[in-house]
């Protein structure tokens, strides 16, 4: 059965089996991830609530709210940093599941393995790669996007990220992995509704939830409370209750153990949803390329797809013009091309309520429209189409294929680094530049490392 293989992989796999490649992205996303938490600190909207809950609540002195200097119990520390890792939607995503498979698998990952004694850095990216990967199989699997059904996959699907590396750093046996993940599936839930409210925040904090999930979850496997055999094929497991049992069992299973999908991930170089991201580049470049100034343009046209993710990113059209909230405008086609236009880049600051604002880019977003194309299906890397009409008659189009940061364009580390560089200058509690340098280095020698709090000091 899918959850028994599951389970045994994950007992069994050590870091000596995991691909070299495999290893340098995941240390990659780590620095990454801590670097978009950070930044989260301040520019993250909603994340406050949740870092002062953790840490108002006390309890025992765990595990670091990042950025904060506060420590808590685990499962509070990975809430709190589970708030804030995707709030700015730059983290990185599976172009092809559709996932965030490191959201809620880090800050659950790191926040356990602090609370731990001496977890080495090698046991530590033996969780995250664990963790990742099922994430990855996982939306892969799925035959159809669970938005049909009323469920949100990312954070649904990061509880089972979580839960597998919070399950590998404390050692759980075949049958104690299968008990967390059920109670994970007991705890993994997120509406789609949280993307039709323009106003809410939800869909910017939804892993706080996720990561929280997946550490109680392996903590109270550990302690003998019993799940279910199957919680993945049961017929009421994930497969059946979610996607109405339109999974495919192979692509789950083809190559466990040897092929990792989870090497496969995208780094973001704009902070917005990775189906903005060929659009950005594509206007970025017509208008390298062919000089065009802003006041030239008379018109915006985006293709997207009929059954995609981008749809989503252009309906309703009038809401995504002027959206409300951060996560609204990072969520939207026509918000984040107009600011690519206006600023000739899309950086953490065009996200303030003084962009959202901006007359120029408000005026912009007005020109910028969508058609659908049939032959976009979901199931892609992420790509698009774009057309810039000028009032001279001139027409521009741009097809990108593979946004930047997708392993067939990948992003230069000096690209990661910089944009490393750049979140940590939000932080809450200031770093200092030397302990800035110490966690790249550290981070990029991650299996050298004896005890993770090596890192969490640096903090």
């Amino acid at each position: 059965m899918e959850s028994e293989k599951i389970a045994e992989w994950i007992h069994r796999t050590e870091f000596e089996d995991i691909p070299e490649v495999t290893i340098e992205v995941v240390k990659r996303a780590f620095l990454d991830t801590i670097g978009v938490i950070l930044a989260a600190n301040t520019l993250g909207e909603g994340c406050r609530p949740f870092v002062e809950i953790a840490i108002e609540k006390g309890g025992k002195r765990e595990s670091t709210v990042l950025g904060f200097g506060a420590k808590v119990p685990s499962h509070m520390a990975a809430f709190a940093n589970g708030a804030m890792v995707h709030a700015l939607d730059f983290e990185d995503a599976h172009d092809a599941a559709g996932v965030h498979s490191n959201a809620a698998t880090i800050p659950a990952a790191l926040a356990l393995a602090e609370s731990l004694s001496s977890i080495s850095g090698r046991q530590f990216l033996t969780a995250l790669v664990l963790g990742s990967e099922i994430v990855c199989r996982l939306g892969l699997a799925l035959k159809t996007n669970l938005l049909h059904y009323g469920w949100y996959p990312p954070p649904i699907l990061g509880a089972f990220g979580a839960t597998v590396a919070s399950s590998k750093l404390l050692n759980l046996d075949c049958e104690q992995i299968l008990d967390a993940l059920s109670l994970c599936l007991c705890q993994s839930v997120c509406p789609a509704e949280i993307v039709s409210s323009p106003k809410s925040l939800i869909r910017g904090v939804r892993d706080a939830f996720a990561a929280k999930a997946g550490v109680l979850s392996a903590i109270l496997a550990k302690r003998g409370v019993k799940g279910f055999d199957h919680p993945f094929e049961g017929e009421f497991g994930f497969f059946n209750l979610y996607a109405k049992g339109e999974y495919e069992k192979k692509i789950l299973l083809s190559g466990l153990g040897e092929i990792y999908e989870c090497t496969n991930i995208s780094f973001k170089p704009w902070p917005s949803c990775r189906g903005t991201h060929a659009y950005i580049e594509g206007v970025l470049r017509i208008k390298k390329e062919n000089q065009v100034r802003s006041k030239e343009i008379e018109r915006i046209n985006a293709v997207v797809g009929e059954k995609s993710v981008t749809i989503k990113l252009c309906e309703p059209l009038d809401s995504k013009r002027k959206p409300q909230t951060a996560i609204d405008a990072k969520f939207s086609i026509p918000f984040t091309v107009s600011l690519a236009v206006c600023f000739g880049d899309v950086r953490l600051q065009h996200f303030t309520s003084e962009s959202l604002n901006d007359r120029n880019v408000l005026e912009m977003a007005k020109k910028v429209e969508y058609t659908i194309s049939p032959s976009f299906d979901w199931r892609t890397s992420n790509p698009g189409i774009i057309e810039v009409y000028l009032k001279d008659g001139r027409r521009f189009k741009k097809e990108v294929e593979f946004p930047y940061g997708h392993p067939k364009n990948p992003m230069a580390f000096e690209d990661l680094k910089s944009k490393f560089l750049e979140c940590v200058r939000y932080s809450h509690k200031p770093i200092e530049e030397k302990a800035v340098n110490e966690l790249i280095e550290k981070s990029q020698s991650l299996e050298m490392v004896k005890d993770m709090r090596e890192l969490t000091r640096v903090l």
